[in-house]
């Protein structure tokens, strides 16, 4: 089993304006959430890290906040991935069959074959999701082992990363003196914490608002059949308020907090906010109204994106259930009105399930990837842990041949 220390599996959730470390012990009846600590976090910009130390510094207060809660010590972590440069696809692999019997062999095999595409040298894949197995031409089937046939066919979802992206993530955990389990896609940690399993049966879509991006996670017979990032989340409707309203991002980001609506029609005439000036002028009151119009144009153009996004892909018929919304920035008022209007769906607002232990502390749409993340790990349990990998294919030859030599004598 993984471990932060004695059986505890720890989901870190790097975001863009907050980190996020959430400790779970796995028990017999489920997963307890034991620890949880926050840090606003100030290295990345849209998912992605641009300032190492600033991060590093981030995840250790963040680490050390949930240590304290939890009484334990965090050494190995599952972290998320998001940012503009995610990409995912689908991809089919054939192979036949060599005994009677289908064995976990050729499991791995065909997953090999569906995953043997050619893709750039500064892309790296993070996952590889089975969708379905077709035995013999007959599809639908979630687990081929111990059948018989004489062909498998695997259809599976490929998501894709800059390695960069990916290496920096790992050089932050590894910094903060933390070896990483596993690189895990936001918006799939969150589907494992805030979906039901009728939801992931049926059909629906996840949309994870968060600060600096939007995923889209579309999941259809409980496995993943569309992903997708916008690089557009709360950090944006943040900017707009503080361009509009001619305030600092600080002030701007606590009136969002406090005041947001992004439904205008909702807000009454007679409501007022004060807004702070810029630069040591007097503070202003405005109409709350004014408010509403700097935000929902900006949320009906994300959620517009992400609806052409799932035409795009024609996935629109596979959302049978609704939709879900996750994320920090869910949490405006209105945000469920506008989703509903837009896809023409049924919408809510997706916090973590299937959880004890410190639920109320976590009941909350913000902690939903890292919950997810904590999820994910007990689910999966890998055996490898691994440092930042060896950029360098010159040093990766080296060590190889080491080893045959050692071998050889």
């Amino acid at each position: 089993m993984v471990q932060g220390d004695g059986g505890l599996i720890v989901g870190l959730d790097i975001g863009t304006t907050k980190i996020c470390a959430v400790v779970g012990e796995v028990t017999r009846d489920g997963t307890d959430i034991v620890g949880i600590g926050t840090h606003p976090s100030v290295g990345l910009r849209k998912g992605v890290v641009v300032n190492i130390e600033s991060t590093v510094d981030s995840i250790k207060k963040a680490v050390e906040e949930a240590e304290l809660m939890a009484g334990c010590e965090i050494t190995s972590v599952y972290a998320g991935i998001a940012g503009g440069h995610i990409k995912g696809f689908n991809s089919h692999g054939i192979v036949a069959i060599k005994g009677n019997e289908i064995a976990q062999k050729d499991v791995e095999r065909v997953i090999d074959a569906a995953s043997a595409v050619a893709i750039p040298m500064d892309r790296e894949v993070i996952h590889v999701l089975p969708q379905e197995y077709i035995v013999d031409e007959q599809d639908g089937i979630q687990d081929p082992r111990g059948m018989s046939g004489v062909r498998l066919e695997a259809k599976v979802h490929i998501v894709t990363g800059a390695v960069t992206s990916a290496q920096n993530i790992i050089k932050c955990a590894n910094r903060a003196g933390l070896d990483v389990c596993d690189i895990v896609l936001q918006s799939l940690a969150s589907s494992e914490a805030v979906l039901s399993e009728e939801e992931k049966m049926l059909g629906s879509a996840l949309i994870d608002f968060g600060g600096g991006t939007t995923d889209l996670a579309i999941l259809k017979g409980n496995s993943i059949k569309h992903t997708s990032v916008l690089a557009l989340g709360g950090n944006n409707l943040t900017h707009d308020i503080s361009v509009g309203l001619r305030t600092p991002m600080a002030e701007a980001e606590k009136i969002k907090i406090k005041y947001g609506s992004c439904l205008s029609s909702a807000i009454g005439q007679d409501e007022t906010i004060e807004v702070a000036g810029v630069g040591g002028r007097k503070p202003r009151t405005l109409s709350r109204q004014i408010l509403g119009e700097i935000l929902e144009p900006r949320v009906e153009e994300i959620f517009t994106l992400i609806n052409r996004e799932v035409y795009r892909a024609g996935m629109e018929d596979l959302i049978n259930s609704g939709v879900v919304v996750t994320g920090g920035s869910c949490l405006l008022e209105g945000v469920v009105d506008i989703a509903e209007s837009i896809f023409n769906l049924p919408t809510r607002i997706g916090k973590p399930l299937g959880i004890s232990g410190l639920v109320d502390v976590v009941n909350n749409p913000m902690y939903a990837t890292a919950v997810g993340l904590v999820l994910y790990g007990a689910r999966t349990q890998p055996k490898r842990k691994f440092r930042i990998r060896d950029s360098n294919i010159f040093d990766r030859v080296m060590v190889r041949m080491k080893k045959w030599f050692k071998d050889i004598i």
